[in-house]
């Protein structure tokens, strides 16, 4: 669990620094997340937070971000998200606003090997893909 501590000691343990250069690599973060209890996974939270500290080198600033929820109930994990976006917000990433995507029923969506079974829902998420690799190249262009 991330702790503030070992930070102000410059004494981040090997797997924060690991992490940290690792998402330094990227172009752009796609989250994709589970809802529990109208939020994120604490250790989606606590990647988040590893990974914005110290606050000058934060690895999360500027990154383009999109956020997919997904829930196997009706709600389809639309506090996550919305949770989730507040937190990019304070990290300086700049989000997909539109479309947004909230799976429900997930696993009603899924074939026996895990492929999505609905040409709509693959039309969908293609015009989010193409979103997130426009707001990328604005980006990092």
């Amino acid at each position: 669990m991330y702790n503030q501590d070992f930070d102000d000691e410059n004494k981040p343990p090997e797997s924060w620094t690991h992490f940290r250069n690792k998402v330094k690599e990227f172009e752009a973060v796609l989250f994709v997340t589970p809802e529990y209890n109208r939020s994120v996974p604490g250790v989606l939270k606590n990647a988040m937070d590893v990974g914005s500290r110290p606050m000058k080198d934060s690895v999360w600033k500027g990154k383009p971000a999109a956020v997919i929820s997904n829930s196997p109930k009706n709600l389809s994990g639309f506090g996550a998200n919305h949770h989730l976006r507040q937190s990019l917000v304070f990290l300086d990433m700049p989000v997909v606003q539109q479309p947004e995507v909230y799976l429900a029923n997930v696993a009603t969506l899924l074939d026996e090997d895990g492929k999505i079974n609905n040409d709509d829902t693959i039309q969908f998420l293609q015009s989010f893909v193409d979103t997130f690799v426009k707001l990328i190249n604005q980006n990092n262009g």
